[in-house]
């Protein structure tokens, strides 16, 4: 695993002005993994994608991808070394139309999925490609902003609650499309508070409390751990 990591984090330590919010976080995510992040609200799981994004001013520890170091990189920078985040907020431009919000974020590199093959993942926005971003239905709308960030080639995705607020039936979809992904070899990072969701598709599991990662699962041993989760998380 230490060897085939295609990200690794290490002690990673974040700042939002003077509140500390990560503690030393390390983790790794292997090529082609999904990997979830698990944890109570408030446990610094979102920060943590902030922070390997290079969104979060102050932060210090390592973040290196594919081999190269990222923490002292701008998120542009990150971006375009392949890593690509779906916000929980969605980040849908209410100026624009789903076609030109699709196409807005630049190519990084090869291997981005096409029109068409976005389309077969996500029909309905075939469908709307004239109507303004945000008069989608929020999962029209969580459909595009993981649509959007699949165009650019980039090998690292993380989502950020991508079923918060979904009908079971969108949800449903949603876990259908992240196995098709990893099926096209795309890694995921995911943070989730579904946790019946993230059982279903997720190789590996961190549990986050307090900034800190404090346990992992791999999928094969969830069931023995359960009474532990339980106490962890609530479920």
């Amino acid at each position: 695993m230490a060897e085939a990591a295609l990200l690794r984090v290490e002690n990673l330590q974040s700042w939002y002005g003077e509140s500390h919010i990560l503690h030393g976080v390390n983790f790794e995510v292997g090529k082609g993994e999904v990997v979830t992040l698990l944890g109570r609200n408030g446990a610094g799981k979102t920060t943590t994608l902030k922070s390997i994004q290079g969104m979060v001013a102050r932060r210090t520890g390592s973040v290196v991808f594919e081999g190269q170091e990222l923490i002292r990189q701008t998120s542009n920078a990150i971006a375009r070394a392949g890593i690509a985040l779906c916000p929980e907020e969605r980040g849908i431009f209410a100026s624009l139309n789903v076609r030109e919000n699709l196409m807005l974020p630049p190519p990084v590199r090869p291997g981005g999925l096409g029109l068409a093959e976005i389309f077969e993942l996500f029909p309905n926005l075939q469908e709307r490609l004239s109507s303004q971003g945000t008069k989608l239905s929020g999962g029209e709308q969580q459909m595009l902003a993981i649509a959007r960030i699949l165009r650019t080639g980039a090998p690292l995705l993380m989502l950020d609650e991508p079923t918060e607020g979904l009908a079971p039936v969108i949800i449903e979809q949603i876990g259908m499309t992240i196995a098709k992904l990893k099926a096209k070899g795309f890694t995921i990072l995911l943070v989730e508070q579904n946790f019946l969701f993230a059982s279903k598709i997720a190789d590996r599991y961190y549990v986050m409390e307090d900034g800190r990662i404090i346990d992992a699962f791999t999928a094969q041993s969830l069931k023995a751990n359960m009474e532990k989760l339980h106490d962890y998380l609530g479920v």
